[in-house]
Protein backbone atom coordinates (compact mmCIF):
# COMPACT_ATOMS: atom_id res chain seq x y z
CA UNK A 1 0.00 0.00 0.00
CA UNK A 2 2.97 2.46 1.34
CA UNK A 3 4.58 1.54 -2.23
CA UNK A 4 1.32 2.19 -4.37
CA UNK A 5 0.68 5.61 -2.54
CA UNK A 6 4.21 6.95 -2.78
CA UNK A 7 4.31 5.74 -6.75
CA UNK A 8 1.20 8.02 -7.62
CA UNK A 9 2.65 10.90 -5.77
CA UNK A 10 5.74 10.77 -7.86
CA UNK A 11 3.36 10.36 -10.77
CA UNK A 12 1.45 13.55 -9.80
CA UNK A 13 4.49 15.82 -8.85
CA UNK A 14 6.16 14.78 -12.21
CA UNK A 15 2.78 16.07 -14.02
CA UNK A 16 3.12 18.66 -12.22
CA UNK A 17 6.55 19.55 -13.39
CA UNK A 18 5.60 18.82 -16.88
CA UNK A 19 2.78 21.49 -16.91
CA UNK A 20 5.14 23.47 -15.14
CA UNK A 21 7.35 23.64 -18.01
CA UNK A 22 4.86 23.50 -20.73
CA UNK A 23 3.58 27.13 -19.32
CA UNK A 24 6.95 28.59 -19.23
CA UNK A 25 7.31 27.56 -22.52
CA UNK A 26 3.79 28.85 -23.76
CA UNK A 27 4.85 31.88 -22.37
CA UNK A 28 8.17 32.00 -23.42
CA UNK A 29 6.41 31.76 -27.24
CA UNK A 30 4.07 34.76 -26.40
CA UNK A 31 6.32 36.82 -25.39
CA UNK A 32 8.97 36.09 -27.96
CA UNK A 33 5.99 36.70 -31.20
CA UNK A 34 4.69 40.29 -29.50
CA UNK A 35 8.32 40.87 -29.28
CA UNK A 36 8.60 39.95 -32.78
CA UNK A 37 5.35 41.84 -33.81
CA UNK A 38 7.06 44.77 -32.57
CA UNK A 39 10.06 44.45 -34.12
CA UNK A 40 8.32 44.42 -37.43
CA UNK A 41 6.22 47.39 -36.78
CA UNK A 42 9.41 49.58 -36.22
CA UNK A 43 11.01 47.86 -39.35
CA UNK A 44 7.98 48.24 -41.52
CA UNK A 45 6.80 51.98 -42.81
CA UNK A 46 4.94 52.85 -45.43
CA UNK A 47 6.74 55.43 -48.20
CA UNK A 48 4.75 58.73 -48.53
CA UNK A 49 3.80 59.75 -52.24
CA UNK A 50 4.68 63.31 -53.66
CA UNK A 51 1.76 63.07 -56.16
CA UNK A 52 0.44 66.17 -56.95
CA UNK A 53 -3.22 66.50 -57.18
CA UNK A 54 -5.09 69.29 -59.41
CA UNK A 55 -8.81 69.74 -57.89
CA UNK A 56 -11.77 70.82 -60.63
CA UNK A 57 -14.16 72.87 -59.09
CA UNK A 58 -16.47 69.74 -59.38
CA UNK A 59 -13.84 67.20 -58.83
CA UNK A 60 -15.49 64.56 -56.14
CA UNK A 61 -14.18 60.87 -55.16
CA UNK A 62 -16.62 58.00 -55.91
CA UNK A 63 -16.04 54.85 -54.48
CA UNK A 64 -18.99 52.07 -53.25
CA UNK A 65 -19.34 50.98 -49.85
CA UNK A 66 -21.55 47.94 -49.01
CA UNK A 67 -24.78 47.67 -47.55
CA UNK A 68 -24.58 47.12 -43.43
CA UNK A 69 -27.29 45.88 -41.55
CA UNK A 70 -25.92 45.98 -38.15
CA UNK A 71 -22.06 46.39 -36.72
CA UNK A 72 -22.39 42.50 -36.03
CA UNK A 73 -22.78 41.73 -39.89
CA UNK A 74 -19.54 40.43 -41.98
CA UNK A 75 -18.10 44.11 -44.02
CA UNK A 76 -16.52 44.16 -47.82
CA UNK A 77 -14.47 46.86 -49.40
CA UNK A 78 -15.22 48.04 -52.44
CA UNK A 79 -14.87 45.48 -55.46
CA UNK A 80 -11.71 44.81 -56.35
CA UNK A 81 -9.86 45.25 -53.09
CA UNK A 82 -8.38 42.42 -51.84
CA UNK A 83 -7.85 41.27 -48.34
CA UNK A 84 -4.84 42.14 -46.77
CA UNK A 85 -5.20 39.21 -43.59
CA UNK A 86 -8.38 37.22 -42.71
CA UNK A 87 -9.35 39.99 -40.18
CA UNK A 88 -7.36 43.13 -41.96
CA UNK A 89 -8.61 44.65 -45.16
CA UNK A 90 -7.64 48.69 -46.57
CA UNK A 91 -8.67 50.29 -49.04
CA UNK A 92 -6.17 52.53 -50.48
CA UNK A 93 -7.72 53.41 -53.70
CA UNK A 94 -9.44 56.59 -53.16
CA UNK A 95 -8.17 59.98 -53.60
CA UNK A 96 -8.96 61.94 -50.28
CA UNK A 97 -8.45 59.06 -47.88
CA UNK A 98 -7.15 55.12 -46.85
CA UNK A 99 -9.84 52.93 -45.03
CA UNK A 100 -8.87 50.29 -43.06
CA UNK A 101 -11.28 47.32 -41.52
CA UNK A 102 -10.64 44.68 -38.64
CA UNK A 103 -13.60 42.44 -38.80
CA UNK A 104 -13.04 40.54 -35.82
CA UNK A 105 -11.92 40.81 -32.01
CA UNK A 106 -9.31 43.37 -32.19
CA UNK A 107 -6.85 44.70 -28.56
CA UNK A 108 -5.90 48.42 -29.25
CA UNK A 109 -2.34 48.95 -27.33
CA UNK A 110 -2.48 52.93 -27.05
CA UNK A 111 1.10 53.17 -25.94
CA UNK A 112 2.30 51.84 -29.74
CA UNK A 113 -1.07 53.08 -31.57
CA UNK A 114 -1.35 49.55 -32.23
CA UNK A 115 -4.12 47.40 -32.92
CA UNK A 116 -3.37 43.40 -32.82
CA UNK A 117 -5.85 40.53 -33.86
CA UNK A 118 -5.57 37.16 -33.36
CA UNK A 119 -4.45 34.91 -36.10
CA UNK A 120 -2.68 31.69 -35.03
CA UNK A 121 -2.42 30.07 -38.78
CA UNK A 122 -0.92 32.58 -40.60
CA UNK A 123 2.51 34.57 -40.24
CA UNK A 124 2.94 38.33 -38.56
CA UNK A 125 1.25 40.83 -41.27
CA UNK A 126 1.27 44.67 -40.31
CA UNK A 127 -0.46 47.55 -41.94
CA UNK A 128 -0.42 51.34 -41.44
CA UNK A 129 -2.96 54.56 -41.76
CA UNK A 130 -2.88 57.86 -41.32
CA UNK A 131 -6.53 58.46 -40.39
CA UNK A 132 -6.96 61.60 -41.97
CA UNK A 133 -9.03 62.40 -44.89
CA UNK A 134 -6.68 64.78 -46.94
CA UNK A 135 -4.61 61.94 -48.42
CA UNK A 136 -3.37 64.38 -51.74
CA UNK A 137 -2.23 66.95 -49.54
CA UNK A 138 1.39 65.40 -48.71
CA UNK A 139 2.29 68.16 -46.52
CA UNK A 140 -0.47 67.81 -44.02
CA UNK A 141 -0.59 64.02 -43.97
CA UNK A 142 3.19 63.94 -43.36
CA UNK A 143 2.13 65.39 -39.59
CA UNK A 144 -0.54 62.62 -38.77
CA UNK A 145 0.16 60.27 -37.24
CA UNK A 146 1.12 56.64 -38.32
CA UNK A 147 -1.18 53.76 -36.91
CA UNK A 148 -0.32 50.07 -36.91
CA UNK A 149 -2.98 47.31 -37.41
CA UNK A 150 -1.26 44.25 -37.21
CA UNK A 151 -2.47 40.60 -37.44
CA UNK A 152 -0.21 37.13 -35.85
CA UNK A 153 -0.58 34.82 -33.28
CA UNK A 154 -0.23 36.65 -30.49
CA UNK A 155 -1.55 40.20 -28.92
CA UNK A 156 -1.61 42.19 -25.67
CA UNK A 157 -3.90 41.18 -22.60
CA UNK A 158 -7.25 43.20 -22.72
CA UNK A 159 -7.49 45.69 -19.95
CA UNK A 160 -11.05 47.36 -20.86
CA UNK A 161 -14.11 45.41 -23.15
CA UNK A 162 -15.71 47.50 -25.29
CA UNK A 163 -19.12 45.62 -26.36
CA UNK A 164 -19.45 48.39 -29.81
CA UNK A 165 -17.10 48.80 -32.47
CA UNK A 166 -14.43 51.82 -32.81
CA UNK A 167 -14.37 54.07 -35.82
CA UNK A 168 -11.06 55.72 -35.32
CA UNK A 169 -9.71 58.92 -36.84
CA UNK A 170 -7.29 61.34 -36.16
CA UNK A 171 -7.92 65.11 -34.73
CA UNK A 172 -4.85 66.80 -36.02
CA UNK A 173 -4.18 68.15 -39.84
CA UNK A 174 -5.49 71.61 -39.68
CA UNK A 175 -8.58 70.92 -37.29
CA UNK A 176 -7.65 74.17 -35.54
CA UNK A 177 -9.23 75.67 -38.17
CA UNK A 178 -13.42 75.95 -38.46
CA UNK A 179 -13.67 74.33 -41.77
CA UNK A 180 -11.47 71.96 -41.76
CA UNK A 181 -12.97 70.86 -38.14
CA UNK A 182 -16.50 70.26 -40.03
CA UNK A 183 -14.79 69.17 -43.60
CA UNK A 184 -11.95 66.70 -42.67
CA UNK A 185 -13.66 65.37 -39.42
CA UNK A 186 -16.88 65.67 -38.23
CA UNK A 187 -18.52 65.49 -41.60
CA UNK A 188 -16.57 62.63 -42.71
CA UNK A 189 -17.04 61.04 -39.26
CA UNK A 190 -20.41 61.10 -39.92
CA UNK A 191 -20.39 59.52 -43.12
CA UNK A 192 -18.39 56.96 -42.06
CA UNK A 193 -20.80 56.17 -39.59
CA UNK A 194 -23.59 56.21 -41.34
CA UNK A 195 -22.05 53.56 -43.62
CA UNK A 196 -20.79 51.00 -41.36
CA UNK A 197 -22.64 51.76 -38.02
CA UNK A 198 -26.06 53.00 -39.20
CA UNK A 199 -27.40 51.50 -35.82
CA UNK A 200 -24.59 54.61 -33.75
CA UNK A 201 -23.78 52.33 -31.77
CA UNK A 202 -19.77 52.58 -31.90
CA UNK A 203 -16.88 54.09 -30.05
CA UNK A 204 -15.05 57.35 -31.34
CA UNK A 205 -10.80 56.55 -30.97
CA UNK A 206 -9.32 59.68 -31.21
CA UNK A 207 -5.44 60.08 -32.66
CA UNK A 208 -3.68 63.79 -31.80
CA UNK A 209 -6.51 64.27 -29.47
CA UNK A 210 -6.68 67.79 -27.70
CA UNK A 211 -9.22 68.52 -24.88
CA UNK A 212 -10.14 71.94 -26.60
CA UNK A 213 -11.59 69.71 -29.39
CA UNK A 214 -13.76 67.90 -27.04
CA UNK A 215 -14.73 70.69 -25.42
CA UNK A 216 -15.62 72.85 -28.25
CA UNK A 217 -17.60 70.01 -30.06
CA UNK A 218 -18.70 68.47 -27.52
CA UNK A 219 -22.30 68.54 -27.96
CA UNK A 220 -21.83 67.00 -31.65
CA UNK A 221 -19.81 63.97 -30.38
CA UNK A 222 -22.25 63.32 -27.61
CA UNK A 223 -24.81 62.80 -30.73
CA UNK A 224 -23.07 61.27 -33.01
CA UNK A 225 -21.57 58.26 -30.43
CA UNK A 226 -23.15 58.30 -26.63
CA UNK A 227 -19.98 56.04 -25.98
CA UNK A 228 -17.21 57.99 -23.57
CA UNK A 229 -14.28 58.55 -26.23
CA UNK A 230 -10.94 56.61 -26.27
CA UNK A 231 -7.95 59.33 -26.56
CA UNK A 232 -4.52 57.48 -27.92
CA UNK A 233 -2.04 59.78 -26.32
CA UNK A 234 -3.83 59.96 -22.93
CA UNK A 235 -4.88 56.41 -22.51
CA UNK A 236 -2.55 53.67 -20.95
CA UNK A 237 -4.99 50.75 -21.13
CA UNK A 238 -5.64 48.08 -23.48
CA UNK A 239 -9.17 48.30 -25.41
CA UNK A 240 -10.61 45.64 -26.81
CA UNK A 241 -13.21 46.04 -29.59
CA UNK A 242 -15.68 43.34 -31.81
CA UNK A 243 -14.22 44.91 -34.76
CA UNK A 244 -12.67 48.53 -36.05
CA UNK A 245 -12.66 50.90 -39.00
CA UNK A 246 -9.64 53.03 -39.10
CA UNK A 247 -9.96 56.17 -41.26
CA UNK A 248 -12.82 58.44 -42.70
CA UNK A 249 -14.72 58.43 -45.82
CA UNK A 250 -15.08 61.97 -47.47
CA UNK A 251 -17.11 62.66 -50.65
CA UNK A 252 -15.80 66.15 -51.04
CA UNK A 253 -15.57 69.30 -49.82
CA UNK A 254 -18.93 70.24 -47.54
CA UNK A 255 -20.81 68.00 -49.44
CA UNK A 256 -22.35 64.30 -49.04
CA UNK A 257 -23.29 61.93 -51.72
CA UNK A 258 -26.53 59.73 -50.79
CA UNK A 259 -26.06 57.30 -53.15
CA UNK A 260 -22.29 56.42 -52.01
CA UNK A 261 -24.21 55.95 -48.43
CA UNK A 262 -26.45 52.78 -47.73
CA UNK A 263 -28.69 54.51 -45.83
CA UNK A 264 -29.20 57.44 -48.08
CA UNK A 265 -28.22 60.77 -45.45
CA UNK A 266 -27.88 63.92 -47.21
CA UNK A 267 -25.91 67.43 -45.58
CA UNK A 268 -29.66 67.68 -44.08
CA UNK A 269 -29.45 64.75 -42.38
CA UNK A 270 -25.83 65.99 -40.65
CA UNK A 271 -28.18 69.57 -40.35
CA UNK A 272 -30.64 67.74 -38.55
CA UNK A 273 -27.51 66.30 -36.02
CA UNK A 274 -26.49 69.99 -35.35
CA UNK A 275 -30.51 70.76 -34.54
CA UNK A 276 -30.44 67.85 -31.63
CA UNK A 277 -26.94 68.55 -30.32
CA UNK A 278 -27.53 72.03 -29.77
CA UNK A 279 -31.20 72.63 -29.26
CA UNK A 280 -31.06 69.33 -25.81
CA UNK A 281 -29.94 72.46 -23.92
CA UNK A 282 -31.27 75.31 -26.18
CA UNK A 283 -29.81 79.18 -25.91
CA UNK A 284 -32.76 81.25 -26.15
CA UNK A 285 -32.41 83.70 -28.96
CA UNK A 286 -32.34 87.55 -28.21
CA UNK A 287 -35.20 89.58 -28.73
CA UNK A 288 -35.14 91.50 -31.87
CA UNK A 289 -33.30 94.94 -31.97
CA UNK A 290 -36.60 96.56 -32.72
CA UNK A 291 -39.84 94.73 -32.09
CA UNK A 292 -42.37 96.17 -34.16
CA UNK A 293 -45.95 94.84 -35.59
CA UNK A 294 -43.90 94.37 -39.21
CA UNK A 295 -40.67 92.79 -37.99
CA UNK A 296 -37.58 93.86 -39.75
CA UNK A 297 -35.73 90.19 -41.51
CA UNK A 298 -32.75 89.91 -38.79
CA UNK A 299 -28.86 89.85 -41.01
CA UNK A 300 -25.85 88.37 -39.42
CA UNK A 301 -22.61 90.26 -40.64
CA UNK A 302 -19.88 87.47 -40.09
CA UNK A 303 -16.91 89.79 -39.94
CA UNK A 304 -12.93 88.60 -39.86
CA UNK A 305 -11.42 89.50 -36.31
CA UNK A 306 -9.15 91.79 -35.52
CA UNK A 307 -6.36 89.52 -35.10
CA UNK A 308 -6.49 89.23 -38.80
CA UNK A 309 -5.28 91.08 -41.89
CA UNK A 310 -6.56 89.69 -44.85
CA UNK A 311 -10.43 89.49 -46.55
CA UNK A 312 -11.89 92.41 -44.48
CA UNK A 313 -14.22 94.75 -44.98
CA UNK A 314 -12.25 97.82 -45.07
CA UNK A 315 -16.06 100.35 -45.43
CA UNK A 316 -17.54 98.03 -42.76
CA UNK A 317 -19.72 100.81 -41.10
CA UNK A 318 -21.13 101.98 -44.48
CA UNK A 319 -21.99 98.88 -45.67
CA UNK A 320 -23.84 98.28 -42.02
CA UNK A 321 -25.39 101.22 -42.57
CA UNK A 322 -26.63 100.48 -45.76
CA UNK A 323 -27.97 97.05 -44.69
CA UNK A 324 -30.52 98.87 -42.20
CA UNK A 325 -31.46 101.47 -44.93
CA UNK A 326 -32.47 99.07 -47.00
CA UNK A 327 -34.79 97.59 -44.21
CA UNK A 328 -32.46 94.77 -42.08
CA UNK A 329 -31.82 94.22 -38.20
CA UNK A 330 -28.11 94.07 -38.28
CA UNK A 331 -25.88 91.74 -35.87
CA UNK A 332 -22.79 91.86 -36.16
CA UNK A 333 -20.81 88.66 -35.94
CA UNK A 334 -16.79 87.90 -35.27
CA UNK A 335 -16.12 84.59 -34.46
CA UNK A 336 -12.80 83.61 -32.97
CA UNK A 337 -11.54 80.13 -31.77
CA UNK A 338 -13.29 80.40 -28.24
CA UNK A 339 -16.53 81.47 -30.02
CA UNK A 340 -19.08 79.07 -28.08
CA UNK A 341 -21.19 77.01 -31.55
CA UNK A 342 -24.41 76.89 -28.94
CA UNK A 343 -24.33 80.43 -29.09
CA UNK A 344 -23.13 80.63 -32.63
CA UNK A 345 -26.12 78.36 -33.46
CA UNK A 346 -28.76 79.96 -31.30
CA UNK A 347 -28.12 83.28 -33.08
CA UNK A 348 -28.15 81.72 -36.87
CA UNK A 349 -31.07 79.54 -36.06
CA UNK A 350 -33.28 82.61 -35.30
CA UNK A 351 -32.12 84.97 -38.18
CA UNK A 352 -33.18 85.38 -41.79
CA UNK A 353 -29.94 86.29 -43.85
CA UNK A 354 -26.08 85.84 -43.57
CA UNK A 355 -23.91 87.86 -45.50
CA UNK A 356 -19.58 87.21 -44.80
CA UNK A 357 -16.99 87.60 -47.06
CA UNK A 358 -14.94 84.30 -48.00
CA UNK A 359 -13.25 82.38 -44.94
CA UNK A 360 -13.51 79.74 -42.60
CA UNK A 361 -16.20 81.68 -40.80
CA UNK A 362 -18.45 80.89 -43.34
CA UNK A 363 -18.88 77.37 -41.65
CA UNK A 364 -21.43 78.78 -39.44
CA UNK A 365 -23.88 78.36 -42.76
CA UNK A 366 -24.66 75.50 -41.25
CA UNK A 367 -26.41 76.45 -38.48
CA UNK A 368 -28.84 78.08 -41.12
CA UNK A 369 -32.29 77.09 -41.52
CA UNK A 370 -33.35 75.62 -44.73
CA UNK A 371 -34.94 78.54 -47.13
CA UNK A 372 -33.10 81.37 -44.85
CA UNK A 373 -30.58 83.53 -47.18
CA UNK A 374 -26.52 82.95 -47.29
CA UNK A 375 -24.70 85.80 -48.87
CA UNK A 376 -21.09 85.08 -49.48
CA UNK A 377 -18.55 88.12 -50.91
CA UNK A 378 -16.57 86.41 -53.38
CA UNK A 379 -12.97 88.09 -53.52
CA UNK A 380 -10.81 87.88 -56.56
CA UNK A 381 -9.40 84.61 -57.08
CA UNK A 382 -11.57 82.59 -54.89
CA UNK A 383 -14.27 81.98 -56.96
CA UNK A 384 -13.70 78.34 -57.27
CA UNK A 385 -13.32 77.34 -53.74
CA UNK A 386 -16.31 80.15 -52.76
CA UNK A 387 -18.37 77.70 -54.49
CA UNK A 388 -16.74 74.65 -53.26
CA UNK A 389 -16.58 74.94 -50.04
CA UNK A 390 -19.84 77.28 -49.04
CA UNK A 391 -21.84 77.32 -52.21
CA UNK A 392 -22.08 73.37 -51.36
CA UNK A 393 -23.68 74.08 -47.65
CA UNK A 394 -26.39 76.32 -49.47
CA UNK A 395 -27.25 73.76 -52.29
CA UNK A 396 -26.98 71.31 -49.77
CA UNK A 397 -29.18 72.70 -47.29
CA UNK A 398 -31.93 74.29 -49.31
CA UNK A 399 -31.18 77.77 -48.60
CA UNK A 400 -31.24 80.79 -50.78
CA UNK A 401 -27.63 81.59 -51.99
CA UNK A 402 -26.40 84.94 -53.42
CA UNK A 403 -22.67 85.36 -54.63
CA UNK A 404 -21.47 88.53 -54.31
CA UNK A 405 -18.49 89.14 -56.77
CA UNK A 406 -16.44 91.56 -56.25
CA UNK A 407 -14.70 93.68 -59.23
CA UNK A 408 -10.76 94.64 -59.25
CA UNK A 409 -11.84 98.43 -58.12
CA UNK A 410 -13.03 96.97 -54.76
CA UNK A 411 -9.87 94.79 -54.26
CA UNK A 412 -7.02 95.87 -52.04
CA UNK A 413 -4.63 94.05 -54.34
CA UNK A 414 -5.08 96.39 -57.42
CA UNK A 415 -3.01 98.98 -55.44
CA UNK A 416 -0.20 96.41 -55.01
CA UNK A 417 -0.29 94.89 -58.35
CA UNK A 418 -1.99 97.23 -61.06
CA UNK A 419 -5.80 97.05 -62.38
CA UNK A 420 -3.58 95.28 -65.61
CA UNK A 421 -2.30 92.33 -64.29
CA UNK A 422 -2.96 89.08 -64.82
CA UNK A 423 -3.56 88.32 -60.55
CA UNK A 424 -6.67 90.55 -61.14
CA UNK A 425 -7.58 90.64 -64.89
CA UNK A 426 -7.53 86.34 -65.56
CA UNK A 427 -7.27 84.92 -61.96
CA UNK A 428 -8.10 81.16 -63.73
CA UNK A 429 -5.39 81.56 -66.06
CA UNK A 430 -3.14 82.25 -63.39
CA UNK A 431 -4.67 78.66 -61.11
CA UNK A 432 -4.74 76.59 -64.55
CA UNK A 433 -2.46 74.87 -62.70
CA UNK A 434 -3.60 74.23 -59.33
CA UNK A 435 -3.52 76.71 -56.31
CA UNK A 436 0.17 76.68 -55.12
CA UNK A 437 0.92 78.28 -51.95
CA UNK A 438 2.66 81.59 -53.49
CA UNK A 439 -0.47 81.94 -55.60
CA UNK A 440 -3.10 81.12 -52.93
CA UNK A 441 -1.16 83.29 -50.20
CA UNK A 442 -2.11 86.39 -52.85
CA UNK A 443 -5.65 85.61 -53.14
CA UNK A 444 -6.09 84.68 -49.38
CA UNK A 445 -3.83 86.78 -47.52
CA UNK A 446 -3.02 89.82 -48.98
CA UNK A 447 -6.37 90.72 -50.18
CA UNK A 448 -9.32 92.88 -48.39
CA UNK A 449 -12.36 94.25 -50.03
CA UNK A 450 -13.83 97.59 -50.12
CA UNK A 451 -17.25 97.39 -51.31
CA UNK A 452 -19.21 99.28 -54.37
CA UNK A 453 -22.22 100.04 -52.01
CA UNK A 454 -24.34 100.65 -55.34
CA UNK A 455 -23.64 97.29 -56.47
CA UNK A 456 -23.86 95.92 -53.15
CA UNK A 457 -27.07 97.72 -52.31
CA UNK A 458 -28.91 96.28 -55.53
CA UNK A 459 -27.65 92.48 -53.79
CA UNK A 460 -28.81 93.54 -50.64
CA UNK A 461 -32.04 94.58 -51.94
CA UNK A 462 -32.52 90.72 -53.82
CA UNK A 463 -31.50 88.99 -50.13
CA UNK A 464 -34.42 91.63 -48.53
CA UNK A 465 -37.23 90.22 -50.89
CA UNK A 466 -35.65 86.64 -50.13
CA UNK A 467 -35.96 86.83 -46.25
CA UNK A 468 -39.46 88.56 -46.34
CA UNK A 469 -40.77 85.64 -48.69
CA UNK A 470 -39.01 83.48 -45.78
CA UNK A 471 -40.59 85.48 -42.66
CA UNK A 472 -44.25 85.38 -44.35
CA UNK A 473 -43.64 81.20 -44.11
CA UNK A 474 -42.68 81.38 -40.63
CA UNK A 475 -45.62 82.38 -39.35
Amino acid sequence: MKKILGSSRAAIATTLFCLLLLWFHTMSLSMSSISRINNIIAATSLSWSSSTYTFNNDQETRIQIPTVASQQNHRLLPRGELPMSNQISCNRTCLRYDLCTIDGSTVLDPTTSTFFTMDPTSPVHVEKIRPYPRKYEDYIMGQIKELNLVSGPSSPQCTIRHEAPAIVFSAGGYTGNLFHAFNDGLIPLFITASSFYPDGDFIIVVSEFHDWWQSKYAEILKVLSKHPIVALEKDNATHCFPSATLGLIAHGFMTMDPTLIPTSKTLMHFRDLIEKAYTQNPILPSPPLNPKPERRPRLVLTCRGNDVSSRRILNQDEVIQVMKEIGFDVIVFQPNRYTSLSEAYAMLNSSHVMVGVHGAALTHALFLRPRSVFMQVVPIGTEWAADAFYGRIAKGLNVNYLEYKIRVEESSLMEKYGKDNVLLKDPSAVQKKGWPTEIMDIYLKQQNVKLDLVRFRKSLKSAYLMAKKFMHKER
